[in-house]
This record gives structure tokens, C-alpha cells and sequence, in this order.
């Protein structure tokens, strides 16, 4: 099987093994996790565990790219029924955790990426 590889300047298709494979490890936070990002009494504790994992993936030199995302009460949400556009403010999903962020890394394989996962310092109600 053939895939397809999509990025901001192309679309290529390769044949299976012709390219390494880029993985996006997601960071899952509970509600009280993702305030912590921002909360002062707490935001100090989260970042001083979450710099050293990504200076860890940097000086690896497998960070391809990521972002940290907004909360999902800013999100907006688009459906398209019947050729209708269904615009939601807020998140599609009532959820009780909520995508924090993700990265974009460049590893050999998918070993590679469940081992850079792990190290993610995620909290009690937090995943990859």
C-alpha cells in the first residue's frame, strides 16, 4: 500500500518504506491540568516539569513542529449536513479531558515514538 504524504508545500505519494515516518504525540490534560498551564498558583509547577520534556525532544533533533492549543470553550466548530454549513461555537464533543497541545517528531519508528510518549510528564487525569 501506498501513502500519501501531505505537507504545506506538497502532496507525494511514496511507496511503503521510502520515507521515515513522522508521528504527533497528542497531550491530553483534565480541565484541572489544562487551567494549570495558566493558573499562578500552579502554572510554575506544570512548566517546570513540561521545559525539560521538550527541551529533551529538541536536543534529540526529532521535533518536527507542534503547538499548544487554546481551551476548548474558544474553539469553533464546523459540520457540513446536507451541503449546510453547521457552525458550533465550543468544542463538537462534551469531554472531560481536552487536547493540550502535540508534537510533530521525526523517529525511526513507532517504538521510538511510544518511548518519547512515555516521557511525556503527564498528571494523574493526563495521556498521550
Amino acid at each position: 500500500m501506498n501513502v500519501i504524504i501531505l505537507d504545506a508545500e506538497n502532496c507525494v505519494e511514496i511507496e511503503p518504506g521510502g520515507k521515515p515516518m513522522k508521528y504527533m504525540l497528542m497531550f491530553y490534560l483534565n480541565q484541572t491540568e489544562f487551567n494549570s498551564r495558566t493558573d499562578p498558583k500552579t502554572r510554575d509547577a506544570f512548566w517546570g516539569s513540561f521545559l525539560p520534556y521538550l527541551r529533551a525532544v529538541r536536543e534529540a533533533g526529532i521535533f518536527a513542529g507542534g503547538a499548544g492549543l487554546e481551551p476548548p470553550d474558544t474553539a469553533t466548530s464546523l459540520r457540513i449536513l446536507d451541503g449546510t454549513r453547521l457552525v458550533q461555537d465550543g468544542p463538537f464533543a462534551e469531554t472531560k479531558e481536552q487536547l493540550g497541545g502535540y508534537f510533530l517528531i521525526d523517529v525511526p519508528d513507532l517504538d521510538a515514538a511510544l518511548e518519547w510518549a512515555a516521557r511525556y510528564p503527564a498528571g494523574p487525569g493526563g495521556g498521550v
